[in-house]
């Protein structure tokens, strides 16, 4: 089977006086500490939103406000617990600085003037324009980049408008390398939550994956237990994280050098016979090509690129063969670094089918699916209009890239690109190169922003749409994959929408009722959406909204003698040497390639997420800004004092090109990180007013990021090429 994208899949005043005109929460709904009576208390089961691992939760309900947060011990997601964040959905719902009121700009892009609107005239707005830029351009024109659940309702909109130009930053900005590297040799990825069995994994290897720091929370749970019962555990990483601690190794390697140590582990094992034989001969192709093409990454090699010492190089090697095939060679998430990522994603996909983890006990598991099918008897969408394919220079760009559409934006090649609805994801910060994202901006017709919050991209809105939280809302249902189940979790409102905001499920259908599309979007309300879709999977509606989740049971997740794996590669095995990427001109099997290193002076950038935050989604959430208001930067401690620096110095930043990042960051003197980079958590440095908490609190990561290389493969860019250097004063 061919690799393709089928098969993967006042009211007008100062710039933010519209936002800020609305009155603050009341202090009722803040009051949930004080004493109440018990005699209304409700419990509701929904899901969490403040990350992508959407743990099921209890929210009681006192006298129609919502007074504490459980975890749903149903959930296979959470199982019971939440996470800081999760347990912070309180301060997301009740935050003062949310979006109150559609908005519309009269002032300039960049330079808003905000006109707080009646939902009907920010519709009619949305809606007129829309019709404009079809009659001009043509509907694909339109494009949604999103994050987050309800962005469904809107993509089904675009596609009854006629645009499937869609786009998720998650793609091309974080995860997308690892799912196309390990679709091009195993055809198939690693999943959402992934398919890691680390509780029952002997031997576990990360690479520069901050689990716990980016609370996923059964999988942190799993990797736990599977060091408690005796897994050992190697981690690869620059920085000592809060995972590494608990390693057995911590090997802090030279940035930019991982997929060196990875051709060194793929001819250690082969050349000492720590393979699987009988697994690879069975269920893979390209060994013999494979075996010659590694022949010159020895262990000494791999020392001079990597830093690590060549005996420790070779005593990891022989303890992931000694324990294959019960090991978990993780594929990380955030994976578009340096611009070689999906050859840097295949040499762990190829390294893990060497040692025979792929469908085996503790390695890879077969997940569990369950369908839930789609609202029945909708019309059928458009016929689609055959237009040029924005990411064509990338022959495994499985799903649209936001780069290619900020790019056609720009010069309007390959197609014109004139309007934007940006859902839940704050564009400023998970793009890189900013200066770009405004000149695309500038370039729209339109630009709608639904959201929360006034993040910093509402700067450049044209309208800007409140949604009600996922605490207030239907959305939905959300399917997730485990280890021989599945779980099937509702989203439901635990209190009514405050203020004027609204779901998507609601938004969507009013503006489809203003395009003349009204025929896609038959339900009469959110709940009566979701109940249709139960009843046509044959689920129980009722136990869903009584529990939260309904488990469906699945097959074995393991290979046995009569559950033998399927393949989804041309050749149906697992692909060592890739055809595929020979015939589109690519290395069939990965080849080290040297990376810049940092100038004299600068440091490498490094960033990664924080324990309490879900990067810019949480950092104005009251609940969690008094634990960690701001970011700091982690400096080795003996360079830190080599250029006269103290423990929580502040300083500025400024990177190759010159740039200077707005604002100053605390500096953490450590020995828990290299002394050629320095690290950030991600999310903090928002320049947003309305946000009041978050407003100018550190600095943005995002803001140094002035270059950036793209991966060939699939269009992936790489983020961890910035180099800066600490500047001290003003």
């Amino acid at each position: 089977m061919k690799f393709s994208r089928r098969t993967f899949f006042k009211a007008a005043g100062a710039a933010t006086a519209g936002i800020a005109a609305a009155t603050s929460v009341p202090k009722k709904m803040l009051s949930w500490a004080e004493e109440t009576a018990q005699k209304d208390m409700q419990q509701i089961p929904t899901f969490c939103e403040l990350c992508f691992w959407n743990c099921g939760l209890i929210a009681k309900v006192e006298n129609k406000k919502v007074v504490k947060i459980d975890g749903n011990p149903m959930s296979l997601r959470g199982r019971g617990r939440l996470c800081g964040r999760g347990n912070a959905a309180l301060g997301a719902l009740y935050d003062p600085d949310r979006l109150k009121h559609p908005m519309i700009n009269v002032g300039k892009r960049g330079e808003p003037v905000w006109k707080q609107a009646t939902w009907d005239e920010a519709l009619t707005l949305i809606a007129s324009k829309m019709k404009g830029i079809k009659e001009k351009y043509g509907p694909e024109s339109i494009a949604l980049i999103y994050h987050g659940t309800g962005a469904s309702f809107w993509k089904h909109l675009l596609h009854a408008y006629g645009s499937t130009l869609s786009a998720a930053p998650s793609f091309a900005q974080c995860r997308g390398p690892r799912d196309v590297g390990f679709y091009l040799t195993y055809g198939s990825d690693v999943g959402s939550p992934e398919y890691y069995d680390f509780s029952k994994s002997k031997y576990i290897v990360l690479f520069g994956s901050h689990l716990g720091e980016n609370a996923h929370n059964s999988q942190v749970q799993d990797i736990m237990n599977g060091l408690a019962d005796g897994a050992k555990m190697t981690v690869v990483d620059p920085r000592l994280s809060n995972i590494a601690s608990k390693a057995d190794h911590w090997l802090p390697i030279k940035p930019a050098t991982d997929l060196a140590l990875i051709l060194a582990w793929i001819r250690i094992v082969i050349e000492e016979g720590l393979y699987d034989k009988e697994y690879v001969a069975k269920y893979a192709t390209g060994f013999n090509e494979l075996r010659a093409a590694v022949q010159q990454y020895t262990p000494e090699w791999a020392e001079a690129e990597t830093t690590i010492a060549k005996e420790m190089i070779v005593k990891v090697a022989r303890e992931m063969g000694k324990h294959a095939p019960n090991i978990c060679i993780g594929a990380g998430r955030y994976t578009a670094w340096y611009g070689d990522d999906v050859q840097r994603s295949r040499g762990i996909a190829i390294l893990n089918a060497l040692l025979g983890t792929w469908g085996r006990k503790g390695g890879y598991f077969f997940a569990t699916g369950a369908k839930v099918p789609e609202y029945p008897g909708l019309p059928a969408y458009p016929e689609h209009e055959e237009v040029a394919k924005l990411d064509a220079a990338y022959p495994f760009a499985a799903l649209q890239t936001t780069t290619s559409i900020r790019q056609a934006t720009i010069n309007g090649n390959p197609r014109p690109v004139k309007g934007w609805f940006i859902y839940g994801s704050n564009l400023m910060k998970t793009m890189p190169d900013k200066l770009e994202t405004i000149k695309a901006a500038q370039n729209l017709d339109l630009l709608v922003t639904i959201d929360t919050m006034p993040m910093d991209i509402i700067n450049y809105s044209d309208v800007v749409l409140p949604e009600c939280t996922y605490m207030e809302r239907y959305d939905n249902i959300n399917v997730g994959k485990f280890n021989g189940e599945a779980e099937i979790a509702l989203r439901q409102p635990t209190v009514e929408p405050l203020w004027e905001s609204k779901p998507s499920w609601w938004m969507t259908k009013e503006l489809a009722n203003k395009l003349g599309l009204a025929a896609y979007f038959p339900w009469k309300d959110g709940e009566e959406y979701i109940a249709k879709r139960c009843e046509a999977a044959d689920i129980s509606f009722a136990q869903l909204k009584r529990d939260g989740v309904i488990i469906k049971k699945g097959g074995n997740p393991y290979i046995t003698a009569d559950h033998q794996p399927e393949f989804g590669t041309p050749s149906g095995k697992i692909e060592l040497y890739s055809t595929q990427l020979e015939e589109a001109g690519f290395d069939p099997i990965p080849k080290y390639t040297k990376h810049p290193q940092p100038p004299q002076g600068h440091f490498r950038l490094l960033f990664g997420r924080a324990p309490l935050h879900t990067f810019s989604r949480t950092t104005n959430n009251f609940m969690l800004t008094d634990l960690q208001k701001s970011n700091y930067l982690w400096l080795n401690a003996k360079k830190g004092k080599e250029m006269g620096l103290k423990d929580g110095d502040f300083v500025y930043l400024e990177n190759q090109d010159g740039v200077r990042a707005p604002g100053k960051i605390k500096v953490k003197l450590t020995q828990r990180m290299r002394d050629d980079a320095v690290y950030m958590n991600h999310g903090f440095g928002v320049h947003a007013k309305a946000m009041s908490r978050a407003n100018n609190q550190g600095i943005a990561d995002d803001d140094l990021i002035t270059k950036y290389a793209i991966d060939p493969i699939m269009g992936g860019t790489a983020m961890r090429g910035s180099f800066v250097k600490i500047v001290k004063g003003a």
